[in-house]
Order: structure tokens, then C-alpha cells, then sequence
């Protein structure tokens, strides 16, 4: 039997808006790209089974199995050989999840702290996050109830999982420059002997850096930065076309087709 188109499905609110859905009811035809995402990313397995990277790691997921990104981790999550597979993501402003951090003692300042793991098992874990999803689909619960549900959910995951230590140990603060540039101009045309500047490091030194500390090549961290940006844009209610070149892409073509291979979802279909 041939997959049925993949077809998304998004939710958020302007009531809540730290935090965000996507699920996918058929992921067989889903392939993302290496990518990384701004906020804090947690899912679930909803059936079947999948390949999940994240930074250096491999594995495979399946029903049951909850997934985490911290903000910035390079990571994929693809269809296994055509077999079905289905899941649901939520984002969540990692302010809004670093304040909670801090309120239960966890975090020194309400600045978010990186999870330690990339996946769980943890049966209670994955069904609190389907019924939060639950919650905040269901049109006669009221924003304050699913405010307070959300914070349940992220409580009992602070309880459940594992932080990391200081998160600001071992980075190159030459690196950081250049990622600070693309950050700040991401829009621009930016050639990497700009970047080298920036950083004060050869053309090999900052390739070789980039793939360590981020994951990706330099260029590869602009168009995914890139990204991010006309995400937040199209969430705004920004026009596609507006979007395309405020992101700094020379046509609207390459935009579509850079959004769909980092997210597997259209910029259409993502704005609703």
C-alpha cells in the first residue's frame, strides 16, 4: 500500500504562546533535513519506530520512547525503510522553561539549562506529554487550565530527567563570534572570509570548529538559522514572500525548498 501524503498539523495559541504542537499521523514520507530550532524541543513516539539523531548520537525510537532537543542540538528524526511511524513534537520557549528551572531550585538564575539525555522511556513521562497535547486541543478547556496543565507536564519533567552542568563550559569564545555574526545577520549575504575575520581563525579552523561545537558547517548554520528566523516570522502572520527575503533567500523557490528539507513541513503549511 502506498504511504498517504504526509500532511502536519500544527497548533498554537496567541493565549500561550511559549509553547507549540506539530504531529504527524503518517511520518513514512517525512524527512527532515540536520537541523536545529531555537527553542526546547520534547515528542513522543506515537506508533511504530523511527531513526532519531541528535549531535553525534544515532539510535532508534519507537512507540513509548519520548525525545528531547535542547536548543541548538543538530538533530533529525526519520522513516525507517517506508515503515509507518507516527509523532508528536512540542516547543517550548526555553525562557518560559528556565524560569520554571529556577522557581524549583534547579537553576541559579532563570536562564534555561540543557537537558542531560536525548530520550527516555519513561512510560508516565510519555503519557503526561499525549495529555497535555489532550488539554491543549480541546476547545472547552480554558487558557488558564492549560496554562496550568503545561507547567504540570514541565514539572514532572524536571522531576523525571536529568540537567546538565554549566552550560557555558568549554566554548570557544572565537566560534561564538562568528555564530553571534550569523545570529545578528543572518539576512545578509555573509562570505566565510567575513566569518574567518570575525573569529580570527583560518577557513579549516572555523569548518572544523563549526562541525565540532554546532554540528554543522558554517554555511549550513546560516541557512539553518535562516530558518529559524523566517519561522518565527511565519508564526507572526508575515507574508511568505516578505518572509523569503527578509530570511535573505534570492527567491521564494529556494526558500520553499530549504523550509521543507530542515522542517518536512512548507512554509504555507506551517503559516495555516
Amino acid at each position: 500500500m502506498d504511504a498517504r501524503p504526509a500532511s502536519p498539523s500544527f497548533w498554537r495559541d496567541p493565549a500561550l504562546p511559549f509553547i507549540e504542537l506539530r504531529s504527524i499521523e503518517d511520518g513514512r514520507q517525512v524527512c527532515y533535513g540536520r537541523h536545529s530550532h531555537a527553542f526546547f524541543s520534547i515528542g513522543a513516539i506515537t506508533s511504530g519506530q523511527s531513526t532519531y539523531s541528535n549531535r553525534d548520537v544515532d539510535c532508534q525510537v519507537s512507540q513509548g520512547t519520548v525525545v528531547l532537543m535542547n536548543p541548538g542540538d543538530v538533530h533529525a528524526c526519520n522513516p525507517i525503510d517506508g515503515q509507518p511511524w507516527s509523532y508528536l513534537m512540542c516547543y517550548v520557549d526555553p525562557q518560559w522553561l528556565g524560569e520554571l528551572q529556577h522557581a524549583r531550585g534547579l537553576a541559579d538564575a532563570p536562564g534555561f539549562q540543557r537537558f542531560a539525555c536525548i530520550a527516555s522511556d519513561d512510560a508516565e513521562l510519555y503519557q503526561g506529554l499525549l495529555a497535555l497535547r489532550r488539554t491543549l486541543l480541546d476547545p472547552l478547556t480554558g487558557n488558564a487550565d492549560k496554562h496550568a496543565e503545561t507547567s504540570a507536564f514541565f514539572n514532572l519533567a524536571l522531576e523525571r530527567l536529568v540537567l546538565e552542568g554549566d552550560p557555558e563550559a568549554g566554548l570557544n569564545p572565537r566560534l561564538e563570534m562568528a555564530a553571534e555574526l550569523i545570529q545578528q545577520h543572518c539576512g545578509e549575504p555573509l562570505r566565510l572570509d567575513t566569518l574567518c575575520a570575525a573569529a580570527q581563525l583560518s577557513p579549516s579552523q572555523l569548518i572544523r570548529g563549526f562541525k565540532q561545537r554546532y554540528g554543522l558547517t558554517p554555511h549550513a548554520y546560516l541557512l539553518n538559522r535562516r530558518i529559524q528566523f523566517a519561522h518565527a516570522r511565519l508564526k507572526s502572520g508575515a507574508a511568505l514572500a516578505e518572509v523569503a527575503q527578509e530570511a535573505g533567500f534570492a527567491d521564494q523557490a529556494h526558500f520553499q525548498r530549504t523550509f521543507k528539507q530542515l522542517l518536512a513541513a512548507t512554509p504555507g503549511q506551517y503559516r495555516g
